[in-house]
């Protein structure tokens, strides 16, 4: 075995007809299984089942991810404070990486947010009343 890193895998069991249906997609596609599966991971609705297991986990990540800004905010405060100082202490800044992961991690979640509200607006759409 090499020892080339390789990408995480994402495997998942259906059944016989599941498998059928899906490869016949994937050759009128024209695309490679793994595209195939990307793009509709990423690119096909949502389907929402309303019930609070499927709303708590999306709470618990929204909260983390604010709680990791909220520390990286923290971070950044004292120093443009001491900015102002003639100190001389060394500050520590977040690093370029970590904000970016931060906002890759924002980005995806936000994407994520939308995309099941998209797929769970059949919730109130058509009713008069939005109480």
């Amino acid at each position: 075995m090499s020892n080339k890193h390789k990408n995480p895998t994402i495997s998942f069991r259906i059944t016989d007809a599941e498998r059928k249906q899906i490869e016949a997609r994937i050759l009128a596609s024209g695309l490679m299984k793994k595209d195939y599966f990307v793009r509709s991971c990423i690119n096909n609705r949502i389907c929402v089942v309303g019930k609070k297991e499927t709303i708590y986990p999306l709470l618990k990540i929204t909260q983390e991810l604010y709680q990791r800004l909220v520390t990286m905010q923290q971070e950044i405060t004292p120093i443009s404070s001491n900015l102002t100082s003639s100190s001389n202490n060394i500050i520590e800044l977040p690093t370029n990486h970590d904000i970016i992961k931060l906002q890759e991690d924002f980005t995806n979640m936000l994407n994520a947010i939308i995309d099941l509200l998209e797929g769970a607006k059949y919730l109130w759409e058509g009713s008069d009343s939005h109480e």
